[in-house]
This record gives structure tokens, sequence and C-alpha cells, in this order.
């Protein structure tokens, strides 16, 4: 069963049951300053989950775009991906948990309408109960899945887990429903209810596995179970049941409705329908892995499939490389899969004694994976495929400063590994950090290097102590990362905000209507827009955009904010980022002259902006121009206050 079949089923199965199918979101969040990326398909719900009415109504579905990259180090192994769909229907204080496990289950057991997967394979979790958060044990989804599992002629003993912690360890014990606690069982955005901050809605969990049958590793614990990181078993389906929100002196007290937040993995889902040993071997990755042959590890192979796919997926929602947030990690997986496809080439370079006929640049060959999972998502995301040739020029021009980068870096690490021998010591971790960080060579390829060729040791202590220093001053650089690039809601960035929508406004009326947003980033200091564009700006025409912007300023036109559908604003002309997947209910700003009724600018945006153009208060100026890609160029303008 091809991805697209399973996805389809889903929404199809749902949408027969009274729920409202939207689309995904971005994976850039909409004024979310908690994280960087959409990770879950509940993160753009909260507000609906905390009591405010849905547009679509009470029951709604989706497969939501979603990005972890706290997943990176783990991929490479039979279920971890970096990018993934999350399956998702909600309910927002209507069916709850009778209605939701039963549905789930029928869908997963359905040969027809569902995946068709063999009951006697799937074995659930539930809620154990917190004695620290008053939260009970979830004995009714223990009596649901009993009785469902039943009905498919198989007894479903519930069993207590003990872990060592509590004084020895139990594995199976022929259960079919097991207890969790709140470290597995229990979910919201800050996972354990310690974690959770005052206001934040959480609730019990119950979860599904699928049995693949392998064998137990014993490096993972004496006892096999459903939690158990073997890759015997694999979650694939979680509902939530979303009915406490956290006081501020750290009780839970229950919302105001009922919730059902459901999220499943489709790739795991479509593993499991297809039997398959690893997600990596399921349609949408087929291609891409075939096309390494047998001489790539595969390990590296699913390095590589993973991380190109999710650089598709980023920057086909605007994200470019870059050395900032978001960017850095774009750039990241852009040049963690060059550096495999480049250490698979050592290592067999080292092997066979000299090159390997046939070997393609890196450049090249991750164009080409960009390329065939691009057509493995036309159905779904026609938007990539608008932008097929940009993404994979993107990814090729990112791969090929890689390699430039590797060539002076394996010259930096051979002097240093020479200075390591000649001393008796072995590469500091400073020198790796500083090599991996500055010079962009990547861990991986030191050690690679400094094993089989150098014979040194690393200071790999030194090195995880220099990261985590790193991360402790990039956590509150990061903070407070907005939608479309807004370092926060400050008023200064409220005003270049708004600022921009005019810049943007203003390029299309002097370059042409072929001009579209790429991407922005603004802070209190400046605004930076990419737009499509493919000559250098001309004196006359960066002074004409400055000066329609200023006038529009001056002007004090209203900005107007209209919540509309999708359908109703597209044919009022608002445009928005290339390319981007809107959602069915959008924001639109607009900025008209009253008098003319002339519309100045009619944008797609998550906001804030000011209420009057006049609020902006300084003249606009252009400080800088340039080209960041093929077609691509990108703005940095100022507000400059004392030329009020």
């Amino acid at each position: 069963m091809r991805l697209s079949e399973v996805r389809e089923k889903f929404l199809n199965f749902y949408r027969d049951r009274g729920h409202a199918v939207f689309s995904s979101a971005s994976l850039v969040p909409e004024n979310d300053p908690t994280t960087l990326f959409t990770g879950s398909g509940m993160q753009p719900l909260v507000p609906y989950l905390l009591g405010e009415k849905h547009p679509l109504g009470k029951r709604i579905t989706n497969s939501q775009k979603c990005f972890r990259a706290e997943d990176i180090d783990e991929v490479g192994d039979n279920r971890h991906t970096t990018f993934f769909e999350m399956l998702g229907n909600w309910s927002f204080g209507d069916y709850f948990k009778e209605e939701q496990l039963s549905w789930f289950f029928d869908f997963l057991t359905n040969e027809k309408d569902g995946a068709g997967l063999d009951p006697a394979r799937l074995y659930v979790s539930v809620f154990a109960g917190d004695v620290a958060s008053g939260v009970l044990r979830d004995n009714e989804s223990v009596l649901v899945w009993k009785r469902l599992f039943k009905e498919k002629g198989i007894e479903a003993k519930d069993v207590e887990l003990l872990t060592e912690a509590r004084g020895g360890e139990s594995g199976m014990q022929g259960g079919r429903i097991f207890y969790y606690d709140v470290k597995k069982n229990w979910w919201s955005r800050a996972g354990a209810p310690e974690n959770m901050p005052a206001g934040e809605p959480g609730g019990p969990d119950s979860e599904v596995f699928y049995d693949f049958g392998t064998s137990h590793d014993l490096k993972f614990g004496r006892e096999c179970h459903p939690n158990c990181d073997c890759g015997r078993f694999l979650e694939i389906g979680n509902s939530v049941f979303m009915e406490y929100k956290k006081r501020e002196d750290g009780s839970f007290e229950k919302l105001a409705q009922r919730n059902v937040d459901f999220g499943g993995g489709l790739e795991r889902i479509t593993m499991a329908a297809n039997e398959a040993k690893s997600v990596f071997d399921i349609d949408v990755f087929r291609p891409a892995m075939s096309s390494f042959g047998k001489i790539v590890p595969m390990r590296l192979q699913r390095i590589i499939a993973d991380h190109i796919r999710a650089a598709v997926f980023l920057i086909g929602d605007g994200v470019l490389p870059g050395n900032k947030a978001r960017e850095y990690v774009v750039r990241k997986l852009i040049r963690r899969a060059a550096s495999s496809y480049q250490r698979t080439r050592r290592l067999a370079v080292v092997e066979e004694g000299g090159p390997i006929p046939g070997w393609k640049s890196s450049a090249e060959a991750l164009s080409e994976v960009a390329s065939s999972i691009i057509e493995k998502y036309e159905d779904q995301y026609p938007e990539l495929i608008a932008k097929k040739s940009e993404i994979c020029s993107i990814i090729q021009e990112e791969a090929s400063r890689f390699v430039a980068i590797y060539r002076t870096g394996s010259k930096v690490l051979e002097k240093l590994a020479n200075d390591a021998i000649r001393n008796g010591t072995s590469i500091k971790g400073e020198d790796i950090f500083f090599l991996e960080t500055t010079h962009g060579f990547p861990l991986e390829l030191i050690k690679d290097f400094a094993t089989t060729e150098m014979a040194i040791d690393l200071d790999l202590e030194g090195y995880r102590a220099a990261i985590t220093k790193h991360q402790d001053l990039s956590r509150t650089a990061t903070a407070g990362v907005f939608k479309g690039g807004l370092a926060d809601q400050s008023e200064e960035v409220v005003r270049l905000h708004t600022t921009t929508h005019l810049m943007n406004a203003a390029l299309r009326k002097v370059l042409g209507d072929h001009v579209w947003q790429k991407g922005s980033n603004i802070t209190k200091e400046r605004t930076r827009f990419d737009f499509t564009h493919s000559e250098k700006l001309t004196d006359d025409e960066k002074k004409e955009v400055e000066h329609l912007v200023n006038e529009w300023i001056s002007a004090d036109y209203e900005v107007k904010k209209d919540i509309l559908s999708l359908e109703n604003a597209r044919k009022l002309g608002a445009v928005g980022v290339f390319g981007e997947k809107y959602p069915d209910m959008v924001n639109v700003y607009t900025i008209q002259d009253q008098k003319t009724g002339l519309i100045i600018s009619r944008e797609f945006c998550g906001g804030p902006h000011v209420a009057h153009t006049g609020e902006i208060g300084g003249l606009f100026r252009i400080a800088k121009e340039e080209a960041v890609a093929a077609g691509i160029r990108r703005i940095k303008g100022v507000i400059n206050k004392s030329c009020v």
C-alpha cells in the first residue's frame, strides 16, 4: 500500500464520520515562540482545545507536515525520521474515549476502508494514574480496549509493568493492554505534568503499537514490552484525552470541554500495512534509496534520503539554507546528507585503493534524490512540483558549497592531526568543535579521517563540553522566533513587519507581478526580505521602491484584518509566500486608499501589524540588495527615525 493511499483512506474514513478535512499548516509555526518548527498536528490547534470555536466545527481531521530536529541523531535506524506526516483527528468538546478508540481500531483493522492490519499484531498502552497530579488510572479506556479485542476473538489481558527502578523487570506477561506512568502515557507539548507551564493543556493518552515480530535485543533490557526500544514494537498512533489544564499552583483543573487529540505516524502506519522491515522501505523512499546502489551503507542511505526529504519540505515552506535558527537547520540537513555521501566515497576510495568509476558529485546526487522525492508527493503537495526546479537548485548549490568546505576542512584537520601526533596528544575537543562549526566539517568525517587514515584519538569529552556551552548560548538567541521570521512582537518589529508588506507591494508595482515573497526575517533593526527576481535592481528602481513605501507611510492608511476562507481570499487577490499551502481559513491584511478605493497591499499573514501606516513613524531606506540563489534576490531595509 502506497503512503498516499493510507493518507487518503484515513481522511475519507473520518470524513465519513462527520469530520471536516483541512489542509496541513506550514512547517513554520504561526506566532508560536516556543518552537522553530511545527512538530505535531495539534500545535496549530491549541486555542480550540482551550475552548475557542473552530470555524470548521467540532470534528476536524488532516495530515500535518511535521519536523523534529531532536530526532536527527537517531536517523539511520528502522523507524526515525526528521520530517514526517502526522495523521490527526480532533474532537473539541464532542465525542470522547468510546468513539475515538473504536474508530481508530476500526481504521487500523478495516481491510476495505482502512490500513488492513492484523488485530493480533496490535498492542496498546493506557495511563496508570499519577498521585502527584491527582489524575486517576484510565480504567475507562481499558474497558473499551477489552471489548474491541474481544470482538476480534482476542482476549486482552491488562498487566502492570514492573521496571528496574521498582525492584524488578517484567515483560509481556501474556498481556495485550499495558499500564504506563506519566513518562509514557501523558501528553502535553511540555511533556510530563511537572514540566508543564501554567495554562498548558494536557491529558492521559492511549497508544497503539504494531508487533513486527523481531527478536528482542538484550541491550535494551532483560524483557521486551510495547515501549521497548529494541525494534520489535513500533508506536503507530496516540489518542490523547485532553481534558486538563495546569493551574498556577501546579495542580490541575478540568478544561471547559473534553477533547480528543489524535496523532498517528503516516509513514509508520504505511510501514505496518506493508509489513516492511524499515520505514525507509515504503514507496516514497524507494526511488531515492535505489539510486545509491550497493556501495552506500544502509545507515548512510537512510540519512541521505531522510535529510533531503526534510530539506525539500522546509525549502518548500520558504526556509532557505543559512546561518541562523531555522535556516541553519536546513543547511545542516543538506550538509549532513552531503557529508554522508562524501564519507562513503572516502571510505570506498580507501577500500578500493583509488577512484570509483561513475561516481556522481554530491551536488548532482542529492539533487536527483530531491527530484525523486518531490515526484512522490505531487498529488498531495502540488506546490512542490511547481517549485521543483528551484528546490533542487538550492540543494545542489548548498551541496556544492559543502564540497568546497570539505576540501578546506580536510587540510585543517590534517594539520591538527599532524600537530597532535607530533605532540603525542589527541585532537582537542575545542578544535573538533571549531572545525565542525566554523569550517562546517562534520564529526562523522572527522572520526573517519582520524581512525582510518591517521590512527589518532579525538577528545570527544571536550567536544561534548564545547557543544553544551554553545547550546546554552544558542537557547537565548533562538527564543521568541515568530512566523514570517519575526524576532519578537516589539513595537519596532511590528512596525517593520507592516513596512515589509508595503515593500512587497512596491516591488510588485515597480518590477512586475512575477515578484513573490520567498521568505523574511525581521528584527528591531531591519527587515530582510527574499523575493523572486532574476536581475539586480537598478538605482532608479530602488529609489522608486523607497519613494512608494514612504508615500504610503505618510498617507497613514488603515491596516485592516479579516478572517476569510482561503477561496474568498484568493478571489479578492490576496498574495503571500510563493508556493506555500495555506489553511482553509486565513488572516488577510489589507492596506487601502479609502478615497480612491485603490488596494495598496492585500496579503495572507499571521500578523501582528500596526493599525495605521503612519505609526511606522520614519523614512524607509533600502540598505542592501543582493542575490541569494538562482532567481532569488534579497533586500535589507531599515526605518530611519532621524529623518522624520
